[in-house]
């Protein structure tokens, strides 16, 4: 289950994710972009960091296990270390295949949480066992189309039902980000999207990558549900950009919805909106 996302007003992917056997938390952060279109936050996205913070830290709190795909401050909470205490902290491994940014937050933060946390383990290319539920981790794979911003690991939750989260892959666009997905095959699929938002010639490249790889997979897999989120609705017209994964979804009756949708609550773009929210949207 969301827990925040850009489509609840914050940037974050954690996600709650509870079988019979275990519960977990992935990614438990909430950040807020300190300058978009020029402008600072507004106060509803502040108000709502404050709400989605306070949800995050009720499902962490309640977690057995606190999953840290990388390190970047939407995903990992440097300030609040508390939070990891007495628990099972599954983690990108701190010093390989990592950009130098990330490992400096990464020492910081192991720093911080040894001896409060129950148990510490790399998850890189791993698996982990919690009775008739596993967890798996793919490879490191770049953070978007190259390795400039560092690396991630793809998360497989599986207790019968799969489920897959991929974590900062930003579309995704390489065939070994694609690989994890296609091998684990799940019935339900927490991806970040293409970063459509900035302004780059490259935007329209990586765009029609992500579409094929979205389509491919919806196409040649069995998954039922599609969520798509984080990186593209930082986008008002994130349902433009995507649309043949949307028409892709129809054909093959699997659902394509964002995190508030998958809810049942209208999407909340608040960065996106920081224009209108500010005033200055003439």
């Amino acid at each position: 289950m969301p827990l925040a996302s850009e489509s609840l007003g914050v940037r974050s992917m954690a996600t709650s994710v509870q079988t019979d056997d275990v519960n977990i938390v992935i990614d438990p952060a909430v950040a807020l972009a300190p300058n978009r279109y020029g402008l600072p936050p507004h106060p509803l996205e502040e108000r709502a960091r404050v709400e989605l913070w306070a949800r995050v830290r009720e499902a962490a709190a309640e977690a057995d296990v606190l999953v840290v795909t990388h390190y970047h401050y939407d995903h990992v909470e440097p300030k609040e270390p508390g939070l990891y205490g007495g628990k099972r902290v599954l983690l990108k491994h701190p010093r390989r295949m990592i950009n130098p940014s990330q490992r400096e937050r990464a020492a910081s933060f192991l720093g911080s949480v040894r001896g409060i946390a129950e148990e510490i383990s790399y998850a890189d290319n791993k698996g982990f066992r919690f009775d008739s539920t596993e967890v798996r981790f793919s490879r490191p794979v770049p953070h978007g189309a190259t390795t400039a911003r560092g690396y991630v690991v793809e998360v497989c939750v599986d207790d019968g039902d799969v489920f897959v989260y991929t974590s900062d892959v930003q579309g995704p666009q390489l065939e070994e980000q694609v690989a994890f997905i296609m091998e684990e095959k799940p019935k339900v699929l927490f991806v970040d999207g293409p970063t459509t938002y900035i302004d780059s010639p490259y935007v329209p490249i990586d765009l029609r990558k992500a579409n094929e790889n979205l389509v491919r997979i919806i196409r040649e897999t069995d998954i039922a549900r599609l969520v798509v989120d984080h990186h593209l609705t930082r986008d008002l017209d994130y349902r433009d950009r995507i649309k043949p994964v949307f028409q892709a979804g129809e054909e093959q009756g699997v659902v394509v919805q964002v995190a508030a949708e998958y809810l049942d609550v209208e999407p909340n773009l608040l960065e996106a909106r920081r224009r209108e929210l500010h005033g200055e949207d003439g």
